[in-house]
């Protein structure tokens, strides 16, 4: 039988927390400035688009502390118990100097007028925790998450690259304190789950994967939360009322990847940065396309079972993942089933899923020989944006230069994530021509009548669906490669 622990337990900055009273959907932000007068982050969307509320969230993996940046207006107290919180406060260099990344952004006059520095700091000291020397690349991947309301992005990247020469994380003064924290960590994981509140304020944090099952199947009724990138905004933007919740994302099964020589599979809790290196080297044109996805904090945040399971029409891992043949495994209690994803989605706010069953994981079969793939982003922005379209393609071109199978997915075109078989139709059994693209882009038509809203009218999705298939053509043909350099 699991034992049973009343309190959230974790470390913030130096300082062990126990919280027995807590509301389901406090957030870390507003905890840390309205309970522990730490101000340094700010508010600044309550969404976590702007990044100004970035701190560090590191949890035990193996021998060692792993630390995300996160957005902490969207990030729940309940997620919290087992880990380590580092603010902006608690940053300090050697012999009472600034940090490195805080001297770095003086002497390169990065602050400016201020209120995001601190979010821009804790992102940089990530990125140097890491990876001390980082390319211009990986600045800005690192920031991607981070708005300066100044537009002064150049000298916060200079900052970036000379942080290193003020120190390395070898002399980083936090650095022996997270080895001796590691033990303090691994004893407040003791094998418990934790519960407290009750009612809609019912807090519960499962012991492990197979306690999760248990509960949720007894607790139909409750909000799952794992990276909490849509669930956050439930609460700061909707205020909708979210509890019970059970809190999975600190679950360690839920995080394991596993691959073999036909497929890999995700498991529901792994996030969108723990997902990229694979989905890189197994996928390349996914791996550009994931980039994109939000910013680093939310990537370090948000999970592709959550992605999936919230059925969203315009979620970025449906359509690649339906185009290259996924499956889902569901599980209530002990019992677990497979559907293919394109099956899980019903109807709009509807999926194929029955009180206390969750995903569990997604199963992605590797692409064949021979096969052509390639996934679209279309947004506003480029970076740190919500899809107005997804698109993926897959077909595989026989040694005649006939279409013998194709698979083309799109989110953002339907009230679900939904295949385009009539162009699919009318692409299979055809030269893969020219010809036979400018024929078969009018059945887009047949497939999707996409609606018109703030991010793109009907008209101009169907229009770029169509445009994305001829891309698609071009690259694979080898007459886009340019583009393709162009707009990567």
């Amino acid at each position: 039988m699991t034992a049973v622990s009343g309190a959230i337990r974790f470390i913030l900055n130096d300082e062990e927390i126990s919280l027995t009273d807590i509301k389901t959907d406090a957030t870390l932000l507003d905890w840390l400035r309205l309970e522990r007068r730490l101000r340094g982050s700010k508010e600044g969307c309550a969404e976590g688009d702007c990044g100004a509320c970035t701190v560090l969230v590191g949890r035990v993996m193996g021998d060692e502390i792993i630390y995300d940046s996160v957005t902490s207006c969207i990030r729940f107290m309940g997620s919290l118990h087992g880990t380590h919180v580092v603010t902006i406060e608690h940053l300090r260099g050697e012999n009472g100097n600034l940090h490195p990344v805080q001297q770095a952004m003086v002497d390169h006059h990065g602050s400016q007028c201020g209120f995001c520095t601190p979010g821009f700091v804790m992102s940089l000291y990530g990125l140097w925790m890491r990876t001390p020397d980082p390319s211009q690349g990986a600045i800005e991947k690192a920031l991607q998450g981070n708005l300066c309301r100044c537009t002064g992005y150049a000298p916060i990247v200079r900052a970036g690259k000379a942080m290193s020469s003020y120190g390395l994380p070898q002399g980083d003064p936090l650095l022996a304190e997270r080895i001796a924290l590691k033990g303090q960590i691994k004893a407040i994981l003791d094998g418990s789950r934790v519960e407290l509140g009750a009612g809609d304020q019912r807090i519960i944090v499962p012991a492990t994967l197979d306690d999760f099952a248990e509960v949720y199947a007894a607790n139909p009724e409750a909000t799952i939360v794992a990276g909490s990138t849509d669930v956050g905004l439930w609460v700061t933007k909707f205020m909708r009322p979210i509890g019970p919740v059970i809190f999975i994302g600190h679950l360690p099964e839920l995080k394991a990847i596993a691959d073999n020589a036909s497929e890999v599979r995700f498991y529901a809790g792994v996030s969108y940065s723990e997902a990229l290196p694979v989905l890189a080297e197994n996928f390349p044109d996914l791996g550009e396309m994931w980039s994109r996805v939000a910013g680093e904090q939310i990537r370090n945040m948000g999970t592709i079972g959550g992605n999936i399971a919230n059925g969203s029409p315009i979620g970025d891992t449906p359509p690649p993942f339906i185009a290259l043949g996924a499956k889902l495994t569901l599980r209530r209690g002990s019992h677990r089933r497979e559907i293919k994803l394109e099956d899980f989605f019903i109807a709009y706010g509807k999926q194929d899923r029955q009180p206390g069953e969750f995903v569990e994981s997604v199963t992605v079969p590797l692409l064949p020989a021979g096969e052509k793939f390639a996934a679209y982003k279309i947004s506003k922005r480029r970076e740190e944006d919500i899809s107005t379209l997804c698109g993926a393609f897959r077909v595989f071109v026989s040694d005649g230069g006939t279409v013998g199978m194709a698979r083309i997915a799109f989110g953002g075109m339907a009230a679900t994530p939904k295949r385009a078989k009539a162009v699919e139709a009318a692409l299979v059994g055809k030269p893969w021509t020219q010809d036979t693209i400018d024929a078969a882009v009018s059945a887009f038509a047949e497939d999707y009548q996409p609606i018109s809203d703030m991010r793109a009218s009907a008209d101009y999705r169907l229009l770029t669906a169509q445009n994305l298939l001829k891309r698609f053509f071009l690259e694979t043909t080898g007459n886009g490669q340019r583009l393709r350099r162009e707009v990567a």
